[in-house]
């Protein structure tokens, strides 16, 4: 079965739902090489590697029931307003000098205002003109006159998870809907913006539910995947879940290889909680991955990332 859907998409066929629902009792081992290799035949050993850094911290006015920067949870996530533009340029030239590819500025908030969006398009712009780094951002929902001002401040890749299904995001967010997503993603997309999106395991979702935002995001065309595993954090709705083990993980990953055989799927946050920081997951199907400290969790470090990506066979790209 296993081998029968993989020939399909060798053969430029794409799984539908019901195929992909049959991966979720396939034998993890067969899975996951089969995962490897339409990974190594689409993509071959490129390996995308990206940073953030938290630009706006906290006071969020949202109520995504994972994270710890909501205003409706107490924990023990800092507060602050934008940081400068001199402290964005020199963490944009840190990771540019350790040879990360793409770095993205992240700020806490339904979304920034057209003040704050202005404010850091200058940023955007002197990056641009000053550090040899491919540009990303994460600002929450804007519209399509902030996605072509970051266009034409130098901003490549817009980031906007859909975070879980359809079905299950009310259970995540009640501030803001699925559509609203949507939306923002597709004024990105029409501004010339690439976009990445992708989303968290372990919210209590089903693994259908992970299937079927595979499904969206295929149908959204984002070949950017980021993929995260609930930590959960305390002071939120989501503290008691249990976290994933690292089985089901590399199952969900080979099977998001399956339906985006051609994609950058991106191991996100909580690949630090896992025993082996990822080393299954990039033999099973992901080929890239956010280093360093990742928002109010801490990411592995970048020269212990690069050291285990290039023991793994991969070429890590670099900015042409």
């Amino acid at each position: 079965m296993v081998g029968k859907i993989f020939h399909k998409i060798i053969g430029g066929g794409r799984i539908e739902k019901e195929e992909a629902q049959l991966l979720l009792t396939a034998d993890l081992d067969e899975l996951t090489s089969r995962a490897d290799s339409l990974r190594k035949h689409f993509n071959g050993n490129s390996f995308d590697l990206c940073t953030i850094i938290n630009g706006k911290s906290g006071n969020c006015s949202e109520d995504c029931k994972f994270c710890s920067q909501s205003s409706f949870y107490k924990t023990s996530a800092e507060n602050y307003l934008l940081r400068s533009s001199e402290e964005l340029i020199a963490a944009a030239r840190y990771n540019q000098e350790r040879g990360v590819l793409r770095y993205s500025i992240v700020t806490s908030g339904r979304r920034l205002s057209k003040k704050e969006v202005g404010e850091l398009a200058k940023t955007y712009r002197k990056i641009s003109e000053e550090v040899n780094i491919h540009l990303c951002a994460s600002h929450g929902l804007l519209d399509y006159e902030d996605f072509l001002l970051l266009k034409g401040s130098g901003v490549t890749r817009y980031h906007n998870n859909l975070e879980t299904s359809r079905r299950f995001f009310p259970s995540v967010c009640t501030t803001h809907t699925y559509e609203d997503k949507i939306h923002s993603i597709r004024a990105a997309q029409q501004a010339g913006l690439e976009v990445c999106s992708g989303g968290i395991f372990g919210l209590g979702e089903t693994e259908v539910d992970r299937i079927e935002m595979a499904l969206e995001l295929r149908e959204l065309g984002i070949r950017s995947i980021p993929i995260n595993i609930l930590q959960p954090i305390e002071g939120t709705p989501f503290e008691g879940n249990v976290p994933m083990k690292k089985e089901a993980v590399c199952r969900m990953i080979a099977i998001y290889r399956f339906i985006h055989p051609t994609a950058s799927i991106r191991m996100a946050g909580g690949r630090g909680s896992l025993d082996d920081n990822g080393r299954a997951a990039f033999r099973g199907g992901a080929n890239s991955s956010i280093t360093g400290d990742l928002l109010t969790t801490t990411g592995a470090g970048i020269d212990e990332d690069i050291q285990m990506i290039r023991e793994l066979g991969y070429k890590i790209r670099e900015i042409e």
